[in-house]
């Protein structure tokens, strides 16, 4: 085959091998479960453009996905209209009759994001599958998102954004991947962004004590609820707030003429003891070289001792040095714990430069 080619980048070489390969991996194929983790696929483009970046979302404890759809999006078509061209590609396929496919002239592609919603262990979608076996604990749920993109044949994401329990999940990939826990073609992230998720151990002194409440309450439902409005109705009565009851009253799925949850219960509360236990604090003190870990802290959430804040404050106020990663601090005005609900714009404020500017 006699191919003149010219590849000014790494984006170009996907490209190339995008279009010699047999089938497409950059098709948006929608919501897979098969052995590994349920997720769907949100992109700013229409399924047919290439992507260029991939970052992964991951949910906090009893959400899914699907909660951060919307945001998802939001920051997609952001990061895509927003960044700058990728590179070019001069590619001539004349003498290779199978490829429908040939350029003449330099062509400038601009970077489209991919954003992968996960449902993590015990959580939405991934709940219904088998092989999720214990400990149902941070290092098996990051292990979960190594198995899916190596299962899938995926570059590794360049972008982990983590949410409360989904925040310790990223913190954790890092850190397995940086360690060379998942073999030597992993890739850590460039980026981890880290949403209203305390990095250290939690404390049940220093915790209120309603999430533990919500657990002790679902625990002590039978295991199918009559319907969604019994559900917040008894909710409220215990003293729960009108939207945390609904957004827990969300998370019912039919089956019958009863509902069950579209959690697995008891994986989702062992899972939250483990995110109590777990500290990365050497993480933050010591980021992989090239990548950037970042915290958001929601300023009303309630998740915050003072002395955890002003070790963020103090450790965000280093000065660089060339054999660590960076680590950055950031405060979301006007937003509880639910940063994405509370305040989506302000977030998106925070996040997307963040990673434009990385």
């Amino acid at each position: 085959m006699a191919t003149a080619r010219r590849l000014r980048n790494g984006y170009s070489v996907q490209i190339l091998r995008g279009l010699l390969s047999s089938s497409n991996p950059w098709l948006i194929s929608g919501s897979r479960s098969l052995q590994t983790l349920a997720y769907e696929e949100v992109r700013a483009s229409p399924s047919d453009k290439p992507f260029t970046s991939t970052a992964f979302v991951l949910h906090g404890l009893l959400g899914s996905g699907r909660n951060w759809r919307s945001f998802s999006r939001s920051l997609a078509s952001t990061l895509s209209k927003s960044s700058p061209s990728s590179g070019t590609l001069s590619l001539h396929l004349h003498s290779y009759p199978s490829i429908a496919y040939e350029f003449d002239e330099t062509i400038a592609y601009p970077a489209e994001w991919r954003m992968v919603l996960v449902d993590l262990r015990n959580h939405g979608k991934t709940a219904e599958l088998e092989g999720f076996d214990p400990p149902h604990a941070m290092s098996s749920a990051a292990k979960d998102l190594a198995n899916l993109v190596e299962s899938r044949s995926w570059k590794w994401p360049d972008v982990v954004i983590g949410h409360s329990m989904g925040g310790k999940v990223a913190l954790q990939f890092a850190e397995s991947c940086a360690r060379g826990d998942y073999g030597e073609s992993a890739v850590t992230p460039k980026q981890l962004w880290v949403l209203d998720s305390v990095p250290g151990e939690v404390k049940h002194e220093d915790s209120e004590g309603e999430v533990e409440k919500v657990l002790k309450t679902l625990q002590s439902l039978p295991p199918s609820i009559p319907s969604r409005r019994w559900l917040v109705n008894h909710m409220l009565e215990l003293g729960f707030s009108r939207s945390l009851s609904e957004w827990i009253g969300s998370n019912l799925k039919k089956s019958g003429e009863q509902e069950t949850w579209a959690f697995n219960l008891d994986g989702a509360v062992q899972m939250f003891n483990s995110y109590r236990e777990t500290s990365y604090w050497s993480l933050l003190e010591q980021p992989p070289k090239a990548t950037e870990i970042a915290i958001v802290r929601a300023e009303k959430s309630d998740r915050w001792d003072p002395q955890t804040a002003q070790r963020l404050v103090s450790l965000a106020g280093r000065d660089g040095d060339e054999s660590r990663g960076k680590f950055s601090l950031h405060l979301l005005p006007n937003a509880g714990h639910w940063v994405h609900v509370d305040n989506p714009k302000g977030l998106l404020e925070i996040v997307a430069p963040g990673i434009l500017s990385f």
